[in-house]
């Protein structure tokens, strides 16, 4: 959901509710459109962060490290010098717009009590972040917009500070009169269209939420709409307008059925299907951005991979179709033998300038005749030759066949590993080793430079410790399956991997006890995420102890056989990764 004035109002009552009275002790500028307030309040302390970047404009509580400018910024200067040790007296938001405005109580130069204001504008392109005094002359701004930037208004210091007013409705008013008006004024509209349109700080996916709660087709044109459907559509909007009201927010993430992020949203979704809760609006928040961009931001990084891997698993599709040809073109070779044989055995009652030859087949228990056809212009035994010629030819074709079937098999099962490893890289680290193990294993080129610039760092397993105090081991990429399964597992601790489907290696580590099936369960649930069937359901997980697995003499990187196993059918969600604590 985009910053609209329902997320907006969410995020302020959360952090009210934390920081009201709290003192500003710090306040840093990490980058160049965000700031960071270290707030203490009630014996705890809060990190807020506040950012106008154009492209996710936000605000919200947030536990994120982040790297500071050695020297800082000027705004972060001017905050430090107006709000340090500043008390948050209130925080409001004007006419329900996407605006915060945070009221901050501080000694001035005089040593008298001012009220500063901080203002965040969360509007695309225009956002920005103000700082004001106590009669809305702007100090400074993080970004300032000069009369020839901008006609409508400008911030800048000395300049008076000004919302621009607009002429939507404040949905805290709303009244089942005014929403009537507006249909009947605006009778060639779509419904949904109109209800954002005309309403302050409603956004495209609220408006059709109200639309669904109310059963009413959000592309319906207000002058189709009866009363009834007006009367229910009045009672949806109430309904979420009162969420607003009584600060009763239910954060939720929302997702698509392969489980990729959609949306989210500081009220029940009842549109979507597939949603997981918060606690925290501000947690959800920034966990839904932090996968966001780091989903974009690996994906950047490993565009190039997929498409060498997607290349690659291509030309062994098209190999794999020519083998099929092929093995289909010589599937009649043990006729030719059977031709061959016949001719030879009946090559006296035979002459040269036959066309066909119809012939009795001893090796049928039927002794039914077979017509052989013959080439005139050869003898009968060179006939028979040509047959056996074409069978030895053919059936070496197959053999060797045989063999190219089986590699072009292994390869396309390892590209598809490898792409299932680059879906499952958490940090760069892992893009560098999958790009190495490619580059190893001749997909990619190397060059001096690559020699020389050997890293000795590497990444390590997932780590995850069960409900039962279990340690369990995921590996990311297929140096990291062959090192867990042939160098980290001992013979005792059990093994885990998708049936013949691509996925990481898992391994729980054996103290000595029998391990307990909720352990084993978990495993599982973890082996089916980490793996190509991520998402789905009933997703066949088969386990095993370790030293039932092997590695075959030649095998790819993580490619390798194992025996006597069980296996359980799991439905694969991401609820086992909030369940499990995580190391980092």
């Amino acid at each position: 959901m985009a910053f609209d004035g329902i997320t907006v109002s969410a995020l302020i009552s959360e952090i009210k509710q934390n920081t009201l009275g709290g003192r500003i002790d710090k306040i840093y500028q990490p980058e160049k459109d965000e700031i960071i307030l270290g707030i203490r309040s009630f014996g705890k302390a809060f990190k807020l962060l506040l950012t106008s970047n154009p492209s996710n404009p936000k605000f919200h509580f947030t536990k994120e490290q982040k790297q500071n400018p050695l020297n800082p910024p000027l705004f972060c200067m001017v905050l430090r010098k107006h709000l340090q040790s500043g008390k948050i007296i209130d925080i409001t938001q004007p006419d329900f717009d996407r605006i915060v405005v945070f009221h901050i109580e501080s000694i001035n130069e005089m040593g008298d009590y001012s009220t500063k204001k901080l203002i965040l504008e969360t509007m695309g392109r225009h956002s920005n972040i103000i700082l004001t005094d106590e009669n809305d002359i702007i100090l400074d701004a993080i970004r300032h917009i000069s009369h020839d930037k901008s006609s409508v208004r400008e911030l800048l210091p000395g300049r008076t500070y000004k919302i621009v007013s607009q002429s939507k409705i404040n949905p805290l008013s709303l009244s089942l009169e005014n929403l009537t008006t507006e249909i009947n004024n605006n009778q060639n509209k779509k419904i949904h269209q109109l209800i954002y349109h005309s309403y302050t700080g409603i956004s495209p996916v609220v408006s059709s939420e109200i639309c669904h709660r109310a059963g009413v087709d959000s592309s319906t044109f207000c002058l189709n709409l009866t009363p009834l459907e007006i009367k229910n559509l009045y009672t949806s909007f109430e309904q979420v307008v009162n969420y607003v009201k009584t600060s009763n927010f239910s954060p939720e993430l929302i997702k698509d059925e392969n489980q990729n992020l959609v949306d989210f949203s500081p009220f029940e979704m009842t549109q979507f299907s597939f949603k997981t809760s918060y606690s925290s609006l501000s947690e959800l928040v920034e966990d839904f951005y932090k996968t966001r961009d780091f989903t974009y931001r690996i994906n950047q990084k490993t565009q190039d991979l997929r498409k060498l891997i997607s290349q690659n698993i291509e030309r062994c599709v098209r190999k794999k179709e020519l083998q099929q040809k092929t093995l289909e073109e010589i599937s009649n070779r043990d006729e030719k033998r059977l031709f061959g044989e016949l001719i030879t055995a009946n090559i006296y009652s035979l002459k040269q300038g036959m066309t066909t030859a119809t012939l009795n087949n001893f090796y049928s228990e039927n002794y039914e005749q077979i017509q052989i056809p013959l080439d005139p212009n050869k003898t009968p035994a060179e006939n028979a030759q040509k047959y056996f010629k074409a069978y030895n030819k053919e059936k070496r074709t197959f053999e060797a066949l045989q063999e190219l079937i089986k590699s072009n098999n292994e390869e396309l099962q390892y590209l598809d590993a490898v792409l299932t490893s680059v879906n499952n890289c958490v940090d760069e680290q892992d893009v560098k080793e999958i790009r190495k193990e490619l580059r190893d294993n001749g997909y990619i080129k190397k060059t001096s430079k690559d020699n020389s610039k050997q890293s000795s760092k590497k990444s390590k397993p997932l780590h995850f410790l069960s409900s039962d105090g279990y340690d369990i081991l995921v590996g990311k990429n297929n140096y990291q399956n062959d090192d867990l399964t042939l160098k980290v597992a001992k013979p005792k601790d059990m093994w885990f991997h998708t049936k013949n489907i691509p996925g990481s290696h898992v391994i729980v580590i054996n103290k000595g006890t029998t391990i307990p099936d909720t352990t084993l369960n978990e495993a599982a649930e973890l082996s089916a995420w980490f793996s190509k069937a991520q998402g789905s359901s009933m997703v066949p997980v088969d386990y095993t102890e370790k030293r039932n697995v092997k590695k075959p003499n030649g095998a790819k990187p993580g490619m390798v056989i194992y025996e006597t196993n069980k296996t359980a059918y799991i439905n694969s969600t991401d609820d086992i990764l909030k369940k499990l604590k995580q190391f980092e």
